[in-house]
């Protein structure tokens, strides 16, 4: 109902009260000018009226049937009368009884409370309250408060704010209580992560060997070395002893083996690129084998794989390539693209459909690849190459350097990928965008790192800068955001934590090589620290100290409450007994001045 028909159905509500309240008591007053006056109530031996007199009568009137009252007839005389017209001046006094029950109709002759809907209506139209809103209707009266704490409320609550959702309706009897201790648990969470409070373990590396790539997926990391060695660990479960992926090619030549150039990993599938050109598939749920292997005639320039499908794009040369299974589950080549210029960057469009959609940037170019179509041109301005590039399911952002006489400054442009035109243009930084995440930030805000050292939050309804933060000397490498807070990485090894809500830093970590990768979620924390050089640099391997410099770092943070630091076992009393002491160590014990 709108605003002005509630309005209007309200005054004519009142209206009709008061004309039926002024008839009513218009009728009570000629009924008590042509009855008898009754004396005063209180009087001593004389009936009183209202509440008192009906109390009085059925405490003196009981186990007797009531006299008459003055102005009563016999039944010859009602009997007479009624074959005659009706007159008010023999209207008959009201009953106590009907007094009261009629001052009660009257004290609740509010609008709403009266009308009965069905249970099931009153569920439909409360499941738009939040749970304040549910609080506050449980306090109105008894009724309310039962369907205010109906089930069915409580489990759709927490669906929507994101806890438990793989959960049934079945599983819990009290889904309030339920998103009670969810609340609870992110508060404790959160405040874990402000006070730099959990467990933090250093992956172990793979000796002899310079890390070159790191991924992960919820929780699961994996890990690619100049040895040609790929690594995978599972941080969920605390078991830090990762398991190889056997090649191919360490069978047939047991030397020397290709770099890994490229790691990418997803809930089922990992995959690697070497730097001969080979690509491994590997299934997580059936062993250690690959279960596919491509060959591309040169170097893979880029590798990007799906996080929902099992859809697998590579870029060599000038050849862009989808890989995917069929429907008998043998993987095949299901697109080609040909493009111009090398591929910079490449990443795949989540929550496609069907087909898969990618997005490629080779230069000034950036193309939209469509599986069963041609490479279509996205974005294309002449010397002004891409620096950077992120996607979500319906918007691409990518940073762009302005070269030339007519210098525009860097931006950062975002992209409809339904409309497929530019809908803003944000930023004017004199330094080149090193990274953007718009996939993980929440709606309407973006966030990007820069060569000029600052972290920059973009709120993409103003194409304005919300927030600039001063964060890495050296720029900044990596960065990524939440609800309420911001991880970066730089240049220089450090990896910063703020609440760019209060504009504060949290808490900063600091290690020798830059910050390549920074994946979080709720309750912990993946970083990544990759050498620039991929040689070591004393062919003295066994001098640790030396080559605990250039290989290499992993760090895993766990903030979850059931598992902080000063309550679990240290990193280095979770290792084997045959593992050397050298390689293990507590980084926590690095930061004295947390414990204070």
């Amino acid at each position: 109902m709108e605003d002005h028909n509630l309005e209007e159905f309200r005054q004519r509500w009142q209206e009709e009260l008061a004309q039926s309240q002024a008839l009513r008591r218009r009728r009570r007053l000629e009924a008590g000018e042509r009855r008898p006056r009754r004396p005063e109530a209180g009087a001593r031996g004389e009936p009183a009226s209202g509440y008192l007199g009906l109390a009085q009568g059925l405490l003196e009137g009981a186990g007797r049937p009531p006299a008459p009252r003055p102005g009563r007839t016999d039944r010859k005389d009602v009997s007479s009368r009624s074959r005659s017209p009706p007159d008010r001046d023999a209207a008959e006094p009201e009953p106590l009884v009907d007094q009261l029950i009629r001052d009660l109709n009257e004290m609740d002759d509010v609008p709403f409370f009266d009308v009965h809907l069905p249970y099931e209506l009153a569920i439909n139209i409360f499941q738009y309250l939040n749970r304040r809103e549910l609080g506050l209707c449980a306090q109105v009266s008894k009724t309310w408060k039962v369907i205010a704490e109906d089930e069915v409320l409580w489990y759709r609550l927490c669906r929507q704010e994101g806890h438990l959702p793989h959960s049934r309706f079945s599983d819990y009897t009290c889904w309030k209580l339920i998103l009670q201790e969810c609340l609870a648990r992110e508060h404790k969470l959160r405040a874990n992560w402000k006070n730099r409070k959990g467990a933090v373990s250093e992956l172990e590396h793979v000796p002899d060997a310079v890390l070159c790539d790191v991924r992960s997926h919820d929780g699961v990391v994996i890990a690619g070395y100049t040895s040609g060695e790929v690594r995978v660990w599972d941080t969920r479960t605390w078991d830090y002893v990762a398991p190889f992926l056997e090649s191919e090619s360490e069978e047939e030549d047991p030397g020397m083996q290709p770099y890994v150039s490229f790691v990418r990993i997803n809930s089922s599938l990992a995959v690697a690129a070497y730097e001969d050109g080979i690509l491994n598939v590997w299934d997580l749920r059936t062993g250690r084998f690959p279960i596919f292997r491509f060959e591309h005639d040169a170097r893979i320039q880029a590798l990007a794989l799906s996080q929902e499908k099992p859809v697998v794009a590579t870029a060599s040369a000038f050849d862009v390539v989808m890989l995917y299974p069929n429907e008998e589950g043998n993987w095949h080549v299901a697109s080609e693209f040909e493009v111009q210029k090398l591929v910079d960057y490449l990443e795949i469009v989540p929550n496609t459909g069907r087909y898969p959609v990618a997005i490629a940037t080779a230069g000034d170019l950036v193309y939209l690849l469509k599986a069963e179509d041609s490479a279509r041109t996205l974005h294309y301005v002449y010397g002004q190459p891409a620096t950077c590039l992120d996607v979500s399911a319906s918007q691409v952002a990518f940073g762009v350097k302005s070269l030339g006489w007519v210098y525009e400054g860097n931006k950062i442009l975002v992209y409809s990928l339904e409309a497929e035109r530019c809908l803003s243009k944000l930023g004017n930084a004199l330094g080149d965008f090193t990274c953007v995440n718009i996939r993980d930030s929440p709606p309407n805000l973006m966030v990007s790192g820069n060569m000029d050292r600052r972290v920059r939050l973009h709120d993409l309804r103003t194409d304005k800068i919300a927030l600039s933060l001063s964060a890495h000397q050296l720029g900044v490498s990596a960065v990524q955001m939440d609800d309420w807070k911001i991880v970066s990485g730089g240049e220089e090894g450090l990896v910063s934590v703020w609440d760019y809500r209060m504009n504060q830093k949290l808490w900063e970590v600091h290690s020798r090589h830059p910050v390549r990768y920074i994946s979080f979620n709720s309750h912990s924390l993946i970083t990544a620290n990759v050498p620039y050089e991929k040689v070591l640099r004393n062919s003295d391997l066994d001098n640790f100290a030396c080559h605990r410099r250039h290989r290499g770092l992993i760090h895993a943070y766990e903030f979850a409450v059931d598992q902080l630091a000063f309550q679990s076992p240290l990193p280095i009393c979770r290792l084997p007994r045959d593992t050397v002491a050298g390689y293990s160590y507590d980084l926590a014990l690095s930061f004295p001045y947390d414990s204070i």
